[in-house]
């Protein structure tokens, strides 16, 4: 019996806008609470339709990335502001602890590096380098950084080149760095933590630069070995 095939369909105008946006959110650039441009002004940018730009940010609007405010414009909602996602529900149903998400991370990410090191582009690594310069100047400026540092994994995410694996991660940064983050603080607020972490995705960087798929995944390791060994000894 001959195989079905189906047809192959260009992808809708709508659904390549819709692609962008979704992306400069998940990996940061658009940040919680920021207004975005005006209908009008993304279809100019994006040299398209305002029909293609409304059909894009309704569903970003429908799957909770985005909010519209009546006579103000339309908002990146945060991740706080946001109903639960699978991944939250299940984790508090467990009764899981920092440790055990941790665990899950070593496996996502030490992965992750490893196939980023093998199919990173230049654009990729532009996106780590620029993580990276955030996270130093927003330490300068008293704050934590944490969201340039779920911006650097994002990027890493990104250059697994895996649609499913980016999804999986942005839900999950999405609570991790919401969920628990007085957890979080505590780590960042520790004396020499900050300029260790720091170190440790430079590291990361250069090994997925140079192309090291193994050196990657020993220096995510390595990190997230830290990590985990400072909750531990909260613990104690």
């Amino acid at each position: 019996m001959p195989h079905k095939f189906k047809p192959i369909k260009p992808k809708r105008i709508s659904d390549q806008v819709f692609d962008q946006l979704r992306e400069l959110i998940f990996r940061g650039e658009f940040k919680a609470g920021e207004k975005i441009l005006t209908e009008r002004e993304l279809a100019e940018a994006f040299g398209v339709s305002r029909t293609s730009v409304r059909d894009a940010t309704n569903k970003l609007v429908v799957m909770g990335l985005l909010e519209q405010k009546q006579g103000q414009g339309t908002f990146v909602r945060s991740p706080e502001s946001r109903e639960k996602n699978i991944l939250a529900n299940m984790v508090e149903s467990q009764d899981a602890s920092i440790s055990d998400l941790l665990e899950v991370r070593m496996g996502l990410e030490c992965n992750a590096a490893a196939m980023a090191a093998s199919r990173a582009v230049e654009k990729d690594l532009r996106f780590m380098e620029e993580s990276i310069a955030e996270m130093q100047n927003e330490v300068k400026s008293g704050r934590l950084g944490s969201e340039a540092d779920a911006s650097f994994h994002m990027a890493i995410a990104y250059a697994t080149n895996n649609p499913l694996h980016i999804f999986i991660m942005k839900n999950f940064y999405d609570f991790l760095f919401t969920g628990i983050r007085v957890n979080l603080e505590g780590l960042y607020e520790v004396p020499g933590n900050i300029d260790i972490i720091i170190d440790q995705h430079r590291a990361i960087y250069q090994a997925i630069r140079d192309h090291d798929p193994q050196a990657a995944l020993r220096a995510m390791k390595q990190h997230i070995d830290f990590v985990y060994n400072f909750f531990e000894g909260q613990g104690e």
